[in-house]
């Protein structure tokens, strides 16, 4: 029929009964003999027959209401993008029924997200979208949403103890190896190479664990892989450096303390968020163009120390997508009744300033 749309009385008339039993089995009520079923079913495979999902939900006149817990985005640039995903995501999914409702928290202030978890909870929602940022407080929520029957989707985070529906974001683990591949490349033997932390409560951060073994899991297999002769001479060196936040004077202290004392042997810094640009400065400012830089994501300031070649390598987390998916994820299960993957890994995709135009113009 080329692409002209799939009427029910087509498959009637195909399967040789009547539209209301082809209703029947389409929406499974009333009574229709399994013979009879199949042969509908079939003749709907053969027409690849699309059942109109708009038409079918806004027949029923229901609402879907989605909760999303996630970092405040007027607080840190990061979570702009995927607050703009995930309205996105409700703009599109709105003629389908789904009432969305925000509840924004301070990443720094484990009150403000167990406030604004407790309030999300409370108002009794179809599904849940959080970024779990503080783990230990995410584990007593996530075993309160499965006693009241709440399904959840985790995005920026996952939790290996939790039973979501789904986790939508990037493998930290894995994005930790691949920064310690970009740091390590074509660098002289005997390096050192630091992870970088920034304002991070390290222990209540299953995200910035997982990248940092990833990291350290990277040298650990080069070691494995060296030759004895050569691991013996002039082995890498992994340090860390936790920093305060940027704002506090000990953040400008211990930095430019640790780029008078480090000599040459400093080849590489990892940022394990989304604040290298907080580093880049003071790289560039001690004119230390060897120390190669690695971090996160496309925010403006990342970018723009990116096309000063400060900054050589970022890992894009595609967070606007992180938003997005998450959202039509509980969609997924909660209109459309499909099955939902329980891992939904975004790509690790390595921004530099050859191929950043083509990503901003994504």
């Amino acid at each position: 029929m080329g692409t002209t749309a799939i009427r029910i009385k087509d498959i009637a008339a195909k399967a040789n009964v009547s539209v209301g039993t082809v209703d029947r089995v389409l929406h499974n009520r009333g009574r229709v003999s399994e013979p009879v079923r199949q042969r509908v079913l079939q003749m709907m495979q053969e027409l690849a027959y699309e059942p109109n999902l708009l038409a079918r939900t806004l027949g029923t006149n229901s609402t879907h209401r989605v909760a999303v817990l996630q970092p405040d985005h007027t607080l840190d640039p990061y979570w702009q993008a995927p607050w703009e995903g995930i309205e996105q995501a409700a703009r599109e999914l709105k003629p389908y029924g789904v009432s969305l409702t925000r509840y924004p928290y301070d990443l720094h202030q484990v009150d403000s997200f167990l406030e604004q978890a407790n309030r999300a909870t409370l108002s009794e929602p179809d599904g849940i979208l959080v970024a779990p940022l503080f783990y230990q407080e995410s584990l007593a929520l996530f075993t309160r949403w499965q006693q009241q029957h709440i399904p959840y989707v985790l995005f920026n985070t996952y939790i290996e103890e939790a039973s979501p529906l789904s986790y939508v974001g990037q493998d930290s683990y894995q994005s930790g190896l691949l920064a310690g591949k970009l740091v390590q490349f074509a660098q002289p033997a005997g390096a050192t190479f630091l992870i970088v932390h920034i304002a991070e409560d390290i222990a209540n951060s299953r995200h910035i664990t997982q990248k940092e073994k990833g990291f350290r899991e990277y040298f650990a297999q080069l070691a494995h892989n060296s030759r004895p002769s050569e691991l013996r001479e002039q082995p890498y060196t992994i340090r860390c450096l936790e920093l305060p936040p940027p704002t506090d004077p000990a953040f400008a202290r211990r930095l430019t303390q640790l780029l008078d004392e480090e000599g040459t042997q400093l080849r590489g810094m990892f940022v394990s968020t989304s604040k290298a640009y907080e580093v880049a400065p003071y790289l560039q400012a001690y004119q230390r163009e060897e120390i190669r830089l690695v971090g996160y994501d496309l925010l403006e300031q990342n970018i723009h120390f990116l096309r000063e070649g400060v900054i050589h390598f970022l890992i894009n987390q595609n967070p606007k997508q992180q938003g997005y998916r998450g959202v039509f994820t509980l969609a997924d299960q909660l209109i459309f009744k499909k099955q939902v993957s329980p891992l939904s890994y975004l790509p690790l995709d390595i921004i530099t300033q050859e191929n950043l135009q083509y990503y901003l113009d994504k």
